[in-house]
């Protein structure tokens, strides 16, 4: 795992090892939408969980919730987009199951494709800009940079809990409403501090700065932050890894936006390269080129 920067203030995320859960390969890649259950009024769904509708259509759990329509609360769920059985991506992510379960054997129970597949309409241009070779390659540099920060999906929270209290920055007017030691790293990105829930909450319309915990819990919520990182924020770079990708940047650049200050120009080329083998393999998995400019 890393050290790095996130927003205007380096963070310094020192992780451990931790034991991975091992997630056999879901079914949902070889299901059509009558095979999933029926919806039940009053029946508990977690985030990610899929059913069929009295309508016929699949609807997929972007929160936990106790058994509401999924055609009334629609915050609470997303229409899904069943696989035809043949291997062909959810909703039109051009990352199928199948390959993500390659790229993430160990992967941690808490970050699941559908978890993914869900967040996706906060971002829709996300991986759906240009032709497919750049949509492709836009996925494998989220998910090969995603990888390397949280040790191949098995870090959910920062590992060294000597930093939890360090990640509070009282200068701000709304200080740190869930406490001095709340705002450690947590998710995809590993978002830290204060400042940043609140930014990442206010663009997703989730109070991450009273609850940042949802960061942990949500898978959808979870991934909608590394998300929000990637589309719109350019850390210590000049653009953002989204734009860098289709735009003709190249991978380098995504590095540069996410930790640049640590490792680019020199500071930890060995970091670099872990990046980009990954990225590498993540794009043959994909049966794309890496393209141009890798390194930063």
């Amino acid at each position: 795992m890393s050290r790095r920067r996130i927003s205007a203030v380096v963070t310094a995320l020192a992780l451990s090892a931790a034991v991975p859960v091992l997630v056999p390969t879901s079914s949902a890649s070889a299901a059509t939408c009558s095979s999933y259950p029926s919806w039940m009024a009053g029946r508990a769904y977690v985030t990610g969980d899929i059913v069929r509708y009295t309508d016929g259509k699949a609807y997929i759990a972007e929160h936990d919730n106790p058994g509401y329509d999924p055609v009334i609360s629609t915050w609470f769920w997303k229409p899904y987009n069943c696989e035809s059985g043949n291997g062909t991506p959810v909703g039109n992510f051009v990352v199928s199951e199948a390959q993500f379960n390659q790229m993430f054997p160990n992967r941690n129970g808490f970050y699941t494709y559908s978890g993914l597949t869900a967040a996706l309409n906060a971002y829709p241009g996300f991986a759906n800009t240009g032709g497919d070779e750049t949509k492709k390659q836009e996925a494998a540099a989220f998910l090969a940079n995603v990888s390397h920060e949280t040790g191949g999906l098995v870090h959910v929270v920062e590992q060294n809990t000597a930093n939890y209290p360090h990640y509070c920055d009282w200068s701000q007017w709304y200080g740190c409403p869930a406490g001095q030691a709340a705002y450690y790293g947590r998710g995809p990105i590993q978002l830290s501090w204060n400042f940043n829930y609140k930014a990442a909450g206010d663009a997703l319309g989730i109070d991450l700065l009273n609850n940042p915990s949802l960061v942990q819990t949500d898978a959808s919520v979870a991934w909608k932050t590394g998300l929000w990182y990637w589309n719109t924020q350019s850390g210590p770079g000049s653009m953002t890894p989204h734009n860098a990708m289709v735009n003709g940047a190249g991978f380098g650049q995504t590095i540069r936006s996410i930790n640049g200050s640590l490792e680019c120009d020199g500071r930890n080329p060995a970091q670099v390269q872990s990046r980009v083998t990954t990225y590498q393999q993540f794009t043959q998995i994909l049966g794309v080129s890496a393209g141009a400019n890798l390194y930063c």
